[in-house]
């Protein structure tokens, strides 16, 4: 076992489940676990296979430490935990891939990079589509200047999540853990973070990093009884002179992929998975047209990267710290723009016994005009519509 990676792993719920399919049903990995940490490792559904495998289970990531070793500590834990515990593995002397966001906290994001310096750890961010072939050629292309210079960009994304999801975990939908960490678990920080990464970073000035942002807004509104919000409208400028507009929603009946659309001076680049095989195209001006494979084909891609990279100390990580900054940065902009999201007016909502789900009349189609046409619902004129304050 020379040759492989060895694996800690914090928290085996939830995701975590999905690293563990990998380790243990995929022989192409070149990697094995040498122990988890959860506090409550039964809810796993690879339980009894650990146990099985006389893998050691931790209640904590001290005390893997105080007995073990890892060269690879990944990250599934909540949002308010990522810092302490990728700072603490790279102390350790293990690299990290830690489940996104990196964090909620701008600060915490500075610290996770100056210890991952001071040791000279790898650290990667696992927003999925980062590192894949697909979307790594895509912003090659575009670092290239292929389409010319970007001008706006949209992301809609439309996906139920009824009342067992915001009942998941006692930190669900929640600003902040008891000692008072940030946490801003919401539509936009977590499940559909990746997409609003997505355009960020396709924005970045290098490979590795994502563009900065000059000027947030936003809409924020909740349905379900949460403290911060399941629908979000945001609009914002980046310092390279991009316009963005992200739509995204759980209180919404019909779930569809999530898509884009990228404006260049030269071409127009498309993810519309519903209607064009999943490819991401890109059409030009002039009439050529160019296909990047769907980024939903890979979504462990970042694991077989990491671990290369690992063995590679020249290879590019591709998606750490800096390049999910910006989406650390947008979602702090957010809560400055809408401090405290207003709940739909009752007569817009609806509950469904059967699926649990509670939705907002009209809902979709207003987020789906709105991304037609490159607006937010209070530009359209909606009347439980309320407009954030801009942030710069």
């Amino acid at each position: 076992m020379s040759n492989e990676i060895s694996i800690v792993l914090i928290g085996i719920g939830g995701y975590g489940n999905v690293y563990l399919r990998k380790l243990f049903q995929d022989n192409d990995v070149n990697a094995y676990v040498t122990g988890v940490v959860d506090i409550a490792p039964d809810r796993s559904d690879f339980f009894q296979a650990i146990k099985d495998k006389k893998i050691p289970f931790f209640d904590t990531l001290e005390q893997f430490y105080q007995t073990h070793q890892a060269d690879l500590a990944i990250i599934s834990t909540p949002i308010h935990l990522h810092k302490a515990q990728a700072c603490l593995a790279m102390e350790h002397g293990s690299h990290v891939l830690c489940e996104k966001p990196a964090t909620a906290n701008r600060e915490h994001l500075k610290e996770m990079i100056e210890t991952r310096n001071r040791t000279n750890k790898q650290l990667a961010i696992g927003f999925n589509w980062s590192f894949t072939d697909s979307v790594q050629a895509l912003k090659k292309d575009i670092l290239s200047g292929t389409f010319g210079r970007p001008l706006r960009m949209k992301s809609l994304v439309l996906w139920p999540r009824n009342a067992d999801y915001f009942n998941r975990s006692s930190w669900a939908g929640k600003k902040y853990s008891p000692d008072g960490q940030m946490i801003f678990d919401s539509v936009a920080n977590n499940a559909t973070a990746h997409f609003l990464h997505h355009l960020l970073y396709l924005c970045g000035d290098s490979i590795e990093t994502s563009t900065e942002i000059d000027q947030i807004a936003a809409e924020l509104y909740r349905a379900n009884p949460i403290e911060t919000f399941d629908t979000c409208a945001i609009h914002l400028h980046t310092k390279n002179d991009v316009e963005m507009i992200y739509l995204a929603s759980h209180a919404v009946e019909n779930e569809h992929r999530p898509k884009y659309t990228l404006e260049f001076e030269e071409a127009t680049i498309t993810y519309h998975p519903e209607a064009n095989n999943s490819d991401i195209v890109a059409k030009w001006h002039d009439g050529r047209e160019k296909r990047y494979e769907d980024p939903e084909k890979n979504h462990l891609a970042k694991l077989g990267v990491t671990i290369q990279a690992i063995h590679d100390q020249k290879q590019s990580i591709l998606c750490g710290p800096e390049a999910a900054s910006a989406h650390v940065h947008a979602i702090y902009g957010i809560h400055q723009s809408v401090p405290n999201a207003p709940t739909f007016p009752k007569r817009w909502l609806h509950y469904d016994e059967e699926r649990q789900l509670t939705t907002v009349h009209g809902l979709e189609e207003t987020l789906t005009e709105c991304y037609q046409q490159f607006c937010l619902p209070n530009d359209l004129g909606v009347e439980w519509s309320e407009s954030g304050k801009i942030i710069k």
